[in-house]
């Protein structure tokens, strides 16, 4: 067992990653749950996962599986739900799933009586090392993805890495692209120890998952407890290929053509491109990011990911961006592996020139 503390004053809170954790969710969830658990899930992992969530009472809220669940409807369905089950404030609801998941039932629990409380019981590697921690909760909007939304953090976060034993290969591997981002934002080492063990965490290696699990996971709870609502650059460097991997996703519809984390990866590689072209890090570093992506299996710039739209195209998706302030986006660079920043001195004309440049 490891237990990542994530220190945000009177609302600190605590991660644990215990392997078989849901066996124990009436004893480890019992701080947040009365005579019932509202438990929140998807399709897919309501067949897979919740039979493992032992509990004496839970009472199941099943959405539809997919990032397309992720706006108004649903949201006005899941809170009539909760509603309709008169939750108190002093409740606990439980999000169990992926990153859509938890996004939504954060939200919900955002909104609902102004709020109540909320558990993450994340079931994909991308939850588990970035999405679950953290507070941010949101819905997609027709202009773009997480616009509509609020901080929220949860009460609790329970990761049990076997559930990762029935995740589909390409999930798992679009969830290493954020594992390996915090490497190539602040630590050279890691990235190092990603390049040597990611095989290894992807055919299911158990001391290789639970360290990149444990390693994610504090690494984003000390950004997070610095900077919990990127008022300030430091958690603005979890940004790291996110707005180019959301432009990515906004022309591929945010559908399963190209995945949340295949995004992040192809926006991480052609970050490292960006910031070689600008003479940032050098040709050498952009190019072993890109053949780490490759060797496993994600895409590094647009042609891996499948997209063909004009540079000009994919520049009016990041104009959406929610972080854009005085009609710049900022931008997550790097003057080398481990070395990230935030540049706000970008245009995005001249991303949109870099884009066209399919070289």
């Amino acid at each position: 067992m490891t237990v990542v503390p994530v220190e945000l004053g009177a609302r600190r809170y605590d991660v644990l990653i215990e392997a078989g954790a849901l066996g124990r969710a009436a004893e480890l969830l019992a701080p947040f749950a009365g005579d019932r658990l509202i438990v929140v899930t998807d399709e897919t992992v309501a067949a897979a996962q919740l039979p493992r969530l032992r509990h004496p009472n839970i009472i199941p809220l099943v959405l539809p599986a997919g990032e397309a669940t992720k706006n108004w409807s649903h949201l006005e369905a899941l809170c009539d739900d909760l509603l309709a089950l008169e939750v108190e404030r002093g409740e606990h609801i439980v999000a169990l799933g992926g990153g859509m998941i938890g996004d939504l039932t954060g939200f919900a629990a955002a909104i609902v009586k102004r709020g109540i409380g909320f558990v993450q019981v994340p079931t994909t590697l991308l939850a588990q090392v970035d999405s679950s921690v953290g507070g941010k909760t949101a819905i997609n909007a027709r202009a773009g993805k997480n616009l509509i939304g609020a901080f929220h953090q949860p009460s609790f976060v329970l990761i049990d890495p076997t559930v990762l034993d029935t995740l589909p290969a390409r999930e798992l591997r679009a969830g290493y692209a954020e594992v390996v981002k915090y490497g190539l934002i602040a630590d050279d080492g890691f990235f190092a120890w990603c390049e040597a063990n990611a095989e290894k965490l992807l055919a299911g290696d158990p001391e290789a998952r639970a360290h990149a699990i444990a390693y994610s996971v504090a690494a984003k709870a000390r950004i997070v407890a610095e900077d919990e609502r990127e008022t300030a650059d430091r958690r603005a460097l979890l940004n790291l290929g996110h707005t180019f991997g959301h432009a990515l996703e906004a022309e591929t519809g945010f559908g399963p053509a190209l995945l949340h984390g295949e995004a992040v990866a192809a926006g991480m590689g052609l970050a490292f491109r960006f910031s070689a072209q600008r003479g940032l890090c050098s040709p050498s570093d952009a190019t072993r990011v890109a053949e780490h992506l490759r060797r496993i299996g994600l895409p590094h710039d647009t042609v891996s990911a499948g997209v063909t739209a004009s540079g000009e195209r994919l520049a009016a998706h990041m104009a959406h961006d929610k972080k854009k302030a005085g009609g710049r986006v900022p931008f997550i660079l790097a003057h080398g592996i481990g070395k990230a920043f935030v540049d706000k001195s970008v245009s995005l004309d001249e991303v949109a020139a870099f884009l066209d440049d399919r070289k």
